[in-house]
């Protein structure tokens, strides 16, 4: 059985999302990284990039989120085009999601919500990144269902893992120029399958306070200042 690593957070939702759509069985592995989970030898030799999600099938190891989208997809069969044309749209916009949404998004609510001052400059820019990729995403969906047109594909779940935070991202307005993005948002928090996704985060108990500790397991990088 396939072991999925995990933690609630917006990266690993898509691959829940993907696997509570699809019905493949798996086995629930949490890991804490607000306690440094991510960085024991157990999980470094999974994922050495210290980071959730994962996955564990077999003989085959995946980390990242999109790489193990396109894992599942192609050994299910399903959630992704078959023509190379669709396909073609189909891996531009995951990579667009995986080399835009997610690093300007992540970045913009470190500094945003946990960096030390001074840090205006980083807001900014990190601010104006992710919002000028989000709006790609929204206008990418003028006029269509999903993000590939009328079919529901690991496009929508991977951004639909970071969509959730969209408010926390950019502030509690930003719906207001991002209506396409919510109502993909909204389409697919309706999915029970969804809703199945988001109670994982209910089937352990994960370090919610960002103190000392947390800090130190997810910003490694403080320890050079001193």
């Amino acid at each position: 059985m396939m072991k999925f690593y995990y933690h609630p957070s917006p990266n690993p939702l898509k691959v829940a999302l993907f696997l509570e759509e699809s019905g493949m069985p798996y086995e629930l592995v949490p890991v804490d990284t607000r306690k440094g989970e991510q960085h024991d030898s157990a999980f470094l030799a999974i994922n050495p990039n210290a980071k959730t999600p994962a996955l564990s099938d077999g003989d085959a190891v995946i980390f990242d989120s999109n790489a193990i989208l396109l894992y599942l997809a192609e050994k299910s069969g399903k959630f992704a085009p078959t023509t190379l044309e669709a396909r073609a749209q189909m891996h531009s916009w995951l990579m667009l999601v995986a080399t835009g949404i997610g690093p300007y998004s992540g970045q913009c609510v470190h500094f945003k919500h946990f960096a030390p001052e001074p840090k205006e400059y980083a807001v900014n820019r990190y601010e104006f990144e992710a919002q000028r990729h989000w709006k790609l995403i929204d206008d990418q969906l003028q006029g269509k269902q999903f993000m590939l047109g009328d079919d529901y594909s690991i496009v929508d779940m991977a951004v639909w893992g970071w969509a959730r935070a969209v408010p926390f991202i950019l502030g509690e307005a930003a719906w207001e120029s991002l209506p396409n993005v919510k109502r993909l948002l909204d389409t697919i928090n309706a999915r029970p399958a969804a809703q199945r996704a988001e109670a994982l985060k209910e089937s352990a108990t994960f370090k919610s306070e960002m103190d000392d500790e947390a800090r130190k397991a997810m910003f490694p990088q403080n320890e050079r200042l001193g």
